[in-house]
C-alpha cells in the first residue's frame, strides 16, 4: 500500500499502516486498536481536511461505496444490530469518523469476550478491550478477509 502523500496524524495515531483494512483513494478504513465493540474501525479521509465541510467533492463522491463496504464486509464478518459512526474530532482533527458495529450480545473472537456495554444507548468508546499486537493482527486479517473483494 502506498499513499500520495505521508499519513496523516490521525491515521498514524490509529496504528497506520499496521491496522489497515482498506485503501481508497480518499478515504483508509483502519481496525481501532482499542475495540471499544468488536471490529469497530476508524474511516479517515486523506484530504488535508480538519473540517467535514472542507473535504473534496471527490472525497464525498467516494464516500457512499466506502461506508457500503465497510457495512458489508463488517456484516461478513460479525452480524451486527446497528452501525453507529461518531465524528468526534476532538483530540484527532483531521476528519474521521469511529466506526462502531452495535451487539446485543457478547461476541468471542480468539478466546476473548468483547461486550457492547453501551447497549442500547450510546457506544462507550472508554470501555472495551485492548487487544495484543498479535490478536489485533489477526482481527485485522480476520476483518480482511470478509471485505467485499478481499482480494484487493
Amino acid at each position: 500500500m502506498s499513499l500520495s502523500s505521508p499519513p496523516n496524524a490521525t491515521m498514524t495515531k490509529f496504528g497506520f499502516p499496521e491496522t489497515l483494512v482498506r485503501d481508497h483513494r480518499h478515504w483508509v478504513v483502519l481496525l481501532r486498536p482499542h475495540q471499544a465493540t468488536l471490529g469497530a474501525l476508524v474511516l479517515v479521509c486523506k484530504d488535508h481536511a480538519r473540517a467535514f465541510g472542507d473535504i473534496s467533492a471527490a472525497a464525498f463522491g467516494e464516500l457512499q461505496q466506502v461506508i457500503q463496504d465497510i457495512e458489508a464486509g463488517l456484516s461478513a464478518f460479525r452480524p451486527y444490530q446497528k452501525m453507529n459512526y461518531l465524528m468526534l474530532m476532538m483530540v484527532d482533527p483531521d476528519v474521521h469518523f469511529h466506526v462502531l458495529p452495535r451487539y446485543d450480545s457478547d461476541q468471542l473472537f480468539d478466546g476473548t469476550v468483547y461486550q457492547d456495554e453501551g447497549w442500547p444507548g450510546a457506544p462507550l468508546l472508554s470501555s472495551g478491550t485492548t487487544p495484543d499486537a498479535a490478536t489485533l493482527a489477526d482481527l485485522a486479517a480476520a476483518v480482511k478477509a470478509a471485505w467485499p473483494d478481499a482480494s484487493a
